[in-house]
């Protein structure tokens, strides 16, 4: 082949990827990087407000949040996200081995549907909802008290943010554990049954390892989005229910404006989620032993 060829052959192999990629790539560049880098530069200066002058100095935003106060609210916002995901994968693992393994398959697309359609609502709608639900004169207490039981004082408290935080996120993880439990080898189970294992030993060493990929992921996925999550401690926790998210809404549009100390924190969350992915990234893609 003639060099002229040559060299036009390996430019529209480099400029075919470019153009494909441009699009997305300058999107992702807008809307994603210089944001982030803006607020990593805002992270930098201490005290700021509306109107002032952008001057880096340090790290001061970030040896605040080092103060017990803060770190407090960091390890409230982590808790939740980490009982949710448990939550999440105890409530969705049976329901997405019954619509995968058990449900007849005319019937699955319909109830995935099912839990799916939750979604189509807006997020505040759905706690506007708890928040009928778990009022003292509510329909949970109403119909406790029928019963002749003792009402329960949930709303603006711990319980509530996590039952709303559930309700939100096990769609996910009902859907994303459907697609690896759809895919479940039953000869395995068949095999490790005629050798004499019991169905405790066949699910956590035979089921469990197959579906390892899909709970990593739907447990990264319900873990980084309640991490972030702002309306369900915020509707149904209460004062007492802090946040990250909340504080970070504070600093930048409540009355401490004070859009330095915001930036760290929402610096700080954008580390710990991307520590998320990566670890989902890694071990997500794990395969059972052959």
């Amino acid at each position: 082949m003639p060099q002229g060829k040559k060299l036009d052959r390996f430019r529209l192999d480099w400029l075919q990827p470019l153009v494909l990629l441009a699009p997305s790539g300058i999107w992702l560049l807008l809307l994603l990087i210089l944001p982030t880098l803006l607020i990593f530069e805002l992270s930098l200066v201490p005290n700021i407000r509306p109107g002032d002058i952008v001057n880096p100095t340090g790290l001061d935003n970030y040896i605040r949040i080092i103060d017990p106060l803060y770190l407090k609210v960091i390890w409230r916002s982590l808790w939740l996200a980490i009982s949710t995901t448990i939550i999440c994968l105890i409530l969705g693992f049976p329901v997405a081995y019954w619509i995968a393994q058990i449900a007849p398959k005319r019937w699955q697309n319909l109830l995935l549907l099912g839990f799916i359609l939750p979604l189509w609502t807006s997020s505040l709608l759905r706690s506007y909802a708890w928040i009928t639900i778990l009022l003292p004169s509510g329909l949970l207490n109403s119909l406790l008290a029928s019963l002749n039981l003792p009402t329960l004082k949930l709303l603006n408290r711990t319980p509530a943010v996590l039952i709303g935080m559930s309700y939100s996120l096990l769609p996910y993880m009902v859907v994303i554990l459907y697609a690896s439990l759809e895919k479940l080898d039953k000869r395995l189970l068949e095999a490790a049954a005629d050798l004499g294992a019991n169905s405790r030993q066949v699910f956590w060493k035979v089921t469990v390892p197959q579906v390892l990929p899909g709970i990593t992921a739907g447990s990264m996925l319900v873990l980084i989005t309640g991490l972030g999550d702002f309306i369900d401690p915020e509707l149904l926790g209460g004062a007492s229910s802090m946040t990250a998210a909340r504080l970070v809404y504070n600093q930048f549009l409540g009355v401490t404006q004070n859009w330095g100390f915001g930036s760290a924190l929402s610096m700080t969350l954008i580390l710990a989620v991307s520590i998320a992915i990566a670890l989902a990234i890694k071990f997500g893609e794990i395969t059972p032993k052959q």
